[in-house]
């Protein structure tokens, strides 16, 4: 049985966390820029007064955006000279913009002087430079990407979301128990629920992969449910849903897609005619509340696991208040030692070295 007490008390300095956890920020990722990450990382201070962060961009863009918090304490501005382009091809981004604001908030991870970074910025360059930069774990073959989806019951944690197609047994298993620890310890959760996405709840459904993994989970000590089919990720059958990449980001975009129809045709039917729209101001309440509930803004921030760091990418295109969460995110996953959990116990299935983040330099 893994002992987390144990693990704690023999892991490595570079995975025990301070309790100020020091975010960096890609400042000059995504659709909008400083004049989203800006914003939001300043509101994010005021509503975090142990965090720190680091901007990280053109300092001729993002000073003139700070005001009167140029002088805080808890706020450092790092200069990076270039920007990946959120249409720039990963592999010349890694090859050619080594002071992108992207790769220098990715450095200041691996050097130790943050805790986390956060990017709004091309997915595939972000994917490659982290993995480049702070590298695996011991241990994890591949990075996975895992987010936050709402369910009937709170949400559900599902990866992988696109950074592997192709998948074997053990890189699900893998998976299953990087997104167990990183719920473990950022609700909570002694024992999360984790479940494989299948075709069916039976046994016997689905390709040899799957089958495969669903042994391999089962037999890994993890709180395994078995099955989950499509419509029981929304109904938070599991705490934490398996995948390949590619049926992870097929599955998220089809949801995706489907709500902004939903709500399309229902602000539509709401303004039909005068009966319609006076029905939508007596409904104004619930539909507030139910926009509150499943709004996607509040679940941005994808965490890639595997590496000796951490690393969220945040929606390219999202607002201050969408970014907020992104950093929060971030800045949970730091404080809670996701890290030291999933190498740890990475560590006591494999017999591989705990993993130190500064082993990756």
């Amino acid at each position: 049985m893994f002992d987390e007490g144990q693990a704690a008390r023999s892991g490595p300095p570079a995975l025990r966390f301070a309790m100020t956890a020091r975010i960096a920020i890609d400042c000059m990722g995504g659709d909008h820029g400083p004049s989203v990450t800006v914003p939001a990382s300043l509101r994010f201070l005021e509503d975090h007064p142990a965090a720190s962060l680091i901007l990280v961009g053109r300092e001729e863009m993002l000073q003139p955006l700070l005001g009167n918090r140029a002088a805080d304490s808890r706020l450092r501005v790092v200069h990076a000279s270039e920007l990946v382009e959120m249409h720039e091809s990963p592999a010349l981004a890694l090859r050619n913009k080594k002071d992108s604001s992207m790769r220098v908030a990715i450095n200041l991870v691996r050097n130790g002087e943050a805790d986390a970074c956060v990017s709004a910025g091309n997915t595939g360059a972000l994917m490659a430079i982290s993995r480049f930069v702070m590298k695996m774990m011991p241990g994890i073959e591949r990075p996975a990407i895992c987010a936050a989806v709402p369910t009937a019951k709170g949400h559900t944690h599902m990866l992988d979301l696109g950074a592997n197609v192709d998948c074997g047994p053990e890189h699900l298993l893998q998976f299953g128990i990087m997104g167990a620890m990183l719920v473990a310890a950022m609700e909570h959760s002694e024992r999360p629920t984790v479940g494989i996405l299948n075709i069916g709840e039976e046994e016997i459904k689905g390709n040899e992969a799957v089958k495969a993994a669903a042994d391999l989970l089962r037999a890994a000590d993890l709180n395994f449910i078995g099955n989950v089919e499509g419509d029981g990720i929304y109904k938070g059958d599991a705490d934490v849903v398996v995948c390949d990449g590619f049926v992870g980001n097929v599955a998220l975009k089809a949801s995706e897609g489907l709500a902004q129809m939903l709500g399309s045709s229902l602000r539509g039917e709401f303004k039909r005619n005068w009966m319609t729209k006076l029905a939508a101001v007596i409904a104004m309440s619930v539909l507030n509340n139910f926009k509150q509930r499943f709004d996607h803004r509040r679940y941005n921030g994808a965490i890639l696991l595997g590496l000796r760091g951490i690393s969220v990418k945040s929606h390219g295109s999202a607002d201050p208040f969408a970014f907020g969460y992104a950093i929060g995110r971030a800045y949970d996953a730091a404080e809670n030692r996701v890290l030291e959990r999933i190498a740890a116990r990475i560590a006591a299935l494999t017999d591989a070295p705990v993993a130190s983040v500064e082993e990756g330099a």
